[in-house]
Order: C-alpha cells, then structure tokens, then sequence
C-alpha cells in the first residue's frame, strides 16, 4: 500500500517508489504514465526485461484475476493423473493461474514420440515426465506449490494418495486406469471433484470435444469416439483443445460457477 494523493499520477508516483519502471499494471490492464491513482487501485511498476520477485507475481495476478477470484486459486489444490499430452497442457494451463498446490503423477520418461504434442523438449528427452514438467511450470510461476508422484499407480493407490485435493484430473492414456480413477472418485472419494476424458485424436471439428456433467461434481471431456488409430493419431491442436476443457472446468469447480462434489 503505497501513500499518494488526489490527482497524482502513476508517472510521479513511479519516480518515487521505481524510477526505472517502463510498464505500469493498473488493476490488471496496461496503462499510460498519465493515468491518475484513484483510493483502492492496484498499480504495478515493472521494469521491462527484469525478472520480478515472487510477491510482485503474484500481485500481478491477483490484479489480473480480481482479489477474491485469486484468494480461491492461491488456496485450491488439484492432481493430474498423467502428465502427457492431456496433463503437460493442463498443468500449464493452471501453474499460470496461480493454483496453490498441484499433485502430478507419472513414472514414465519423455520419449521422441512424445514431442508431438506433450509440453517436453528434444534436449529432455530420457528426464522423468514429472522432473521435466516440473521445471517448466516453476519457471512460469515459481509461487506455487509442486509434488510429485513417480511410481506407478494402482486403483486402490489413487483415493489414498490423492483423496485431499479439491478436483482429480484424469490425463490417462491407459483405458483401465481411466476406469480405475473414475471407479475411486465415485466410490471412495467423496468430496473430490473428477475430470476424466474420452475422445480427442485425430483434427475433427473443434467444437465436438465438449465438456458434460454425468454425475453430481464428476465431468468428462471430449467427443467420446475420436480413440487413436492410423490415420487418426493424437495431435496437438486437438489434444490442447481438451486439455484446457478440463482445466477450465477446473477453474470453474474451484471458483464455485459449476458443481462440485457434495
């Protein structure tokens, strides 16, 4: 909280508090060095090429997002079960809107194969799925909070391991661990909020991969057909498609707009 008076502008404020400031974040949208300070704004200086501390960050989304709407993220904590093409993309996704703490479960390392639509590189290919991504979503929000899961799992391991968290993403390519995890949230997981997904290879139409509620807090992403084969193989742009269904419905879960679970 900064002292200004009335008709002050962000210029002479900035020449006070950072004189170096180039951009200036005026309750979340860019704004000119004229603009005048009103009682109860939320003003960021930034240096343009300066790598801002964490608190800085964070205010900057918490202006972006509105105080409350950001309160609920920073304290929500989901996991991802699986973390390739569907899981890299979500927990980009929600490691950029600040989510307080994510749980991201995988054993397997990334492969060439994978680079065709997972968020790895060439140069981490052989690395831990979980080490990787790990190191990516830090870089862009190192606020948050990470754990890691890298054994496989087994359907008994998943309400112990993950019976905490607000929402459980299912990002499985295994058909049997898809049902194993929509088995766990809907019998022993009572609380938990279950995103699962079926359906979204190949470059059909954008607006067939949907987002639909079977049950009371449990929803389930994609067009229901589209299963990988030769000539319908699982491709980025569709792939990212549902990956950011389910972390929209994340989001919406969290902040009370779609059900949970009772």
């Amino acid at each position: 909280i900064l002292p200004y008076h009335d008709g002050q502008t962000i210029e002479t404020l900035a020449q006070i508090h950072k004189p170096d400031a180039d951009l200036f974040i005026l309750n979340g949208f860019p704004t000119t060095p004229e603009t005048t300070i009103q009682n109860g704004d939320t003003l960021s200086l930034i240096c343009k090429g300066q790598m801002p501390t964490t608190e800085e960050l964070d205010s900057l989304l918490s202006a972006r997002h509105t105080p409350g709407i950001h309160q609920q993220i920073k304290l929500a904590s989901i996991a991802i079960l699986g973390l390739g093409g569907l899981g890299s993309a979500v927990a980009g996704a929600m490691a950029k809107i600040g989510i307080g703490k994510m749980l991201l479960s995988d054993y397997d390392v990334v492969e060439p194969s994978n680079l065709n639509r997972q968020h790895y590189f060439v140069d981490q290919i052989g690395m831990l799925k979980t080490q990787a991504l790990r190191d990516h979503l830090l870089r862009m929000n190192p606020g948050i909070t990470l754990e890691l899961i890298e054994t496989p799992l087994v359907e008994t391991d998943i309400p112990e391991i993950f019976g905490e968290v607000d929402v459980l993403i299912e990002c499985f390519d295994d058909p049997a661990m898809k049902a194993a995890a929509l088995r766990s949230a809907i019998t022993r997981m009572k609380g938990v909020a279950y995103i699962g997904s079926s359906g979204m290879a190949g470059f059909a139409e954008n607006n067939l991969i949907v987002t639909k509620k079977i049950r009371s807090g449990i929803y389930l992403v994609g067009d229901a057909i589209s299963a990988a084969k030769p000539g319908c193989g699982l491709m980025a742009p569709r792939v990212g498609i549902a990956a950011h269904h389910q972390a929209n419905q994340a989001l919406r879960i969290i902040l009370h707009e779609d059900q949970g679970r009772e």
